[in-house]
């Protein structure tokens, strides 16, 4: 009950009671500054969090329907040996698609490594045959002693190795963008705490003045409260639009550098933001109570 009276007390505007706690001066602007740079960090906080959210996504989808066949032979082969694996793909169940990579899309595979002006003839590269899975999904490994028997030199890589550890990277960095999220919560805490306890302990004569005229505890912490949430609550609504706008102006993902420039959020992603302020709030009455309550009995 007496934590439902604290809340409503902020909706209240008291003149009185305001001018407790001093409007201006040190620990109103280190409220008001650590408030919004952390909403600000928050932000983006948040928007890696999302970010990797989707890539974990997109890199399980796209690596776990998709298998790599690659042929090794004397270039004078691989025709034939590349239309022998065709048609046993064909006739698996569970592919749903495979084609040969012609010489452009092998080229532009190797170009980080070799350039673009680099001439396959002259090299001894395999053919590669991407291969995509029915929902079904097909038997690897049948399928992988059936392309032993009939199409010498072939390897079937199924992505698992390289599936693995790139979901759980993208799902860490998820991770840490909430970890980041909760400490800079605390953090707001831990600043108001301080801050709530210097002003306090700056007003303790006033303070000692209200009691003798009447005032009790809960008014006094009341006014204290409402102060420090209001604080906290306007430095982090500041912080979080700023962000937001941040975010915004940060380019779109591209397919050359997807996550670098896919950071940010999406649809209705955007609305996450929101909260940021209003958990600022809360962390902030919730530290402010708790210093009021233990500093008053100090000062008893």
């Amino acid at each position: 009950m007496s934590v439902f009276k604290d809340l409503t007390s902020l909706l209240r505007s008291d003149a009185q009671a305001d001018q407790v706690v001093p409007p201006s001066g040190f620990t109103a602007q280190l409220t008001i500054f650590t408030a919004a740079a952390m909403a600000f960090l928050a932000v983006f906080a948040l928007a890696l969090s999302m970010a990797s959210g989707r890539l974990a996504t997109t890199w399980g989808d796209e690596l776990a329907r998709s298998s790599t066949l690659r042929i090794t032979a004397p270039q004078a082969e691989l025709p034939a040996l590349t239309a022998t694996a065709m048609r046993i793909l064909e006739s698996t169940a569970g592919v749903a698609s495979a084609r040969p990579l012609d010489a452009a899309e092998q080229q532009a595979l190797l170009a980080p490594w070799f350039g673009t002006g680099l001439d396959l003839s002259n090299l001894p590269v395999p053919q590669l045959i991407e291969v995509i899975e029915a929902d079904s999904g097909f038997d690897s490994a049948g399928l992988r002693l059936r392309l032993e028997a009939e199409v010498p030199g072939a390897v079937l890589d199924d992505h698992r190795q390289w599936r693995a550890p790139l979901v759980a990277a993208a799902n860490r960095l998820r991770t840490v963008g909430w970890v980041s999220a909760v400490l800079l919560g605390l953090s707001v805490a831990a600043m108001v705490t301080l801050a709530a306890n210097a002003s306090l302990a700056a007003n303790a004569r006033v303070i000692a003045v209200l009691r003798l005229v009447g005032a009790t505890d809960r008014y006094i912490a009341q006014a204290f409260i409402r102060r420090f949430t209001l604080r906290a609550l306007g430095g982090a609504a500041g912080g979080t639009v700023l962000g937001m706008f941040v975010v915004r102006m940060l380019p779109a993902a591209t397919d050359r550098a997807g996550f670098l420039t896919g950071l940010g959020f999406q649809g209705g992603e955007w609305l996450l933001p929101l909260t940021v302020p209003l958990l600022a709030a809360a962390a902030a009455f919730v530290a402010t109570r708790l210093a009021a309550q233990r500093k008053l009995r100090e000062l008893a």
